[in-house]
């Protein structure tokens, strides 16, 4: 497996595997020299993000000084110039050497002006870990289509559908025709409403149908198709995460990609009217999340981005508390205390 390979990875296995310690990504906006790590890539090289600011001239500086001719400079990155994904030896702090493969994006101007740049960094030190990660992924969606016809269904950002390989046994055609053409399999009378609605999507938004499929030598059945944007930290999207199940099913499983999906539509709003339901204060969300009232006050006014990871920590707390966030029909998030 290499770096480009995960740009096509489910965002789901990507936090697998930054969890695991074996991918990281950093992010550079030249304007305002604003520098990202994710905490993978802290984890990764080694260094205590509580102390190590990120910074590229660092991560240039941890290559073996035999391969930093393989990855472009601070210079370079700010006029516009960066190399291929190349594969590179990295000393960590305590003297250990891992091998690296490292992927870097511009991100330029109409005009051509280069605006930021970021990179993926994968660890292909011990490329059986990755092996096992992917396996142990496969395996857990097995069993949720084993379990109730269930199927994760990640969707790029270029549009393709990626639907995992058990779907080829219940539709009785070969996986290549299903991602080729995922509307095949809805009843002809619905299948243009149903192509329709899925094309005038709001492409960040949250979107819900119920189709009726006919698979082969099966009865046709009504099925609920839910996908949800899913953003990194800094708030790009990253892709959309679907769930297909039969709809006789009340509620889904909670997937993890789609559970932060779903967390990342909760608003401002939101968190203020299930602060009321509970009687708390900011500082009570605060204190009972783990974050500074700062932060609250920013997720409250949505100032903080989408994907962080504060948002996620404030509806842990919240849920934790007794609240619910339910998603109704029409992808609108409503508020209730258990």
């Amino acid at each position: 497996m290499r770096a480009a390979d995960l740009s096509f990875a489910p965002a789901d296995f990507l936090r697998l595997t930054e969890t695991a310690g074996l991918t990281g990504n950093w992010a550079w906006v030249f304007a305002s020299d604003r520098q990202t790590w994710s905490p993978g890539l802290h984890r990764l090289l080694g260094l205590d993000p509580l102390q190590v600011p990120p910074s590229y001239a660092l991560l240039v500086d941890l290559v073996h000084p035999d391969d930093r001719l393989h990855l472009a400079s601070a210079a370079d990155l700010m006029q516009g110039y960066a190399l291929p994904e190349r594969e590179v030896r990295v000393v960590r702090p305590d003297g250990t050497l891992r091998l690296l493969t490292m992927r870097t994006e511009l991100h330029m101007s109409p005009e051509g002006r280069p605006l930021a740049a970021a990179g993926l960094v994968l660890d292909v030190t011990d490329s059986a870990a990755l092996l096992r990660l992917r396996r142990a992924d496969l395996r857990r969606q097995s069993a949720w289509f084993a379990a109730a016809r269930m199927l994760f269904v990640p969707v790029g950002l270029d549009g393709r559908f990626r639907f995992p390989p058990e779907t080829a046994r219940f539709a009785g055609r070969p996986i290549e025709e299903i991602n080729a053409d995922p509307f095949a399999d809805v009843v002809p009378w619905e299948r243009a409403a149903f192509r329709d609605s899925i094309a005038r999507r709001d492409v960040g938004g949250v979107f819900q149908a119920a189709p009726l499929i006919h698979h082969r030598n099966r009865d046709p059945e009504r099925y609920r198709v839910l996908s949800v944007p899913v953003r990194d930290e800094r708030g790009c999207l990253v892709e959309r995460n679907g769930l297909v199940y039969p709809a006789a099913l009340a509620v889904p499983v909670a997937v993890a990609g789609l559970r932060a999906g779903l967390e990342q539509a909760v608003e401002g709003h939101h968190l203020r009217a299930a602060r009321a339901l509970l009687d708390w204060s900011m500082t009570n969300l605060a204190e009972a999340s783990g974050l500074s009232l700062s932060t609250v006050r920013r997720l409250e006014e949505n100032a903080e981005g989408q994907g962080a990871r504060s948002r996620h920590k404030a509806i842990a707390a919240l849920r934790q508390a007794g609240i619910r966030f339910v998603l109704l029909d029409d992808g609108e998030v409503a508020v209730a205390r258990a």
